[in-house]
């Protein structure tokens, strides 16, 4: 059964290129991001792991840890990870799992047979502080992903669980958000006192609320 949006998601055991890792264990109460590459030594995923290296500190700012997965062996992971640090310019700080069985791939429906039957595509899952799947994107194994969209998701995601707001196309931490429609205008200024405007009787902005 494949996984859906609101759906816990599934914990596992599985050793990495940082040892052996309980998901559940390794997220703690923080959030998280599992995603998937094609396989080992492949010139995107190479690219991606760099990417995400680097953006240690911004995931740190969100409470979110990274884990990376790949259907090959650990031994192939210790020699990619070399490969990447040295193209990439940076140092790989986060765990990558060895799937060689298929476990977590085939847990998370990683594995799409009409497009390729032994490698993962390229998967994303965002997972809240409260175990539950928050986003989930595929790509193609030809097109890199954009981890900077996923930081501003994960920004959406986070001020979205804790107030009554939405956040419009093209959002970007500090623009005014959209008030849920569950509010009624007249409650707004009680609940957002930085004020509000209001464009149509369902389409009503306010300032973001946590800065």
């Amino acid at each position: 059964m494949s996984l859906r949006l609101g759906d816990i998601a599934p914990n596992f055991q599985a050793e990495t290129s940082m040892g052996k890792i309980d998901f559940y264990e390794y997220l703690g109460d923080g959030w998280g991001i599992l995603f998937s590459h094609p396989a080992d030594y492949t010139p995107v995923c190479t690219t991606e792991l760099g990417a995400v290296a680097k953006l240690k500190e911004e995931f740190a700012k969100r409470n979110t840890k990274v884990m990376a997965l790949s259907v090959d062996g650990l031994e192939s992971h210790k020699g990619w990870i070399a490969d990447i640090n040295e193209t990439q310019g940076t140092e790989v700080n986060f765990p990558i799992i060895a799937d060689k069985d298929k476990k977590v791939s085939e847990l998370y429906d990683m594995i799409h047979p009409n497009s390729n039957e032994n490698f993962t595509v390229r998967s994303v899952f965002v997972i809240g502080n409260d175990k539950k799947i928050k986003l989930m994107i595929t790509y193609p194994a030809s097109t890199g992903r954009n981890f900077d969209e996923l930081l501003r998701v994960i920004d959406s995601l986070q001020l979205t669980a804790n107030y009554s707001v939405a956040t419009p196309a093209n959002w970007k931490q500090g623009e005014d958000v959209v008030v849920s429609p569950s509010i009624k205008t007249e409650d707004i200024p009680a609940k957002f006192p930085k004020g509000h405007k209001v464009i149509k009787p369902y389409l009503r902005t306010t300032p973001q609320p946590d800065l």
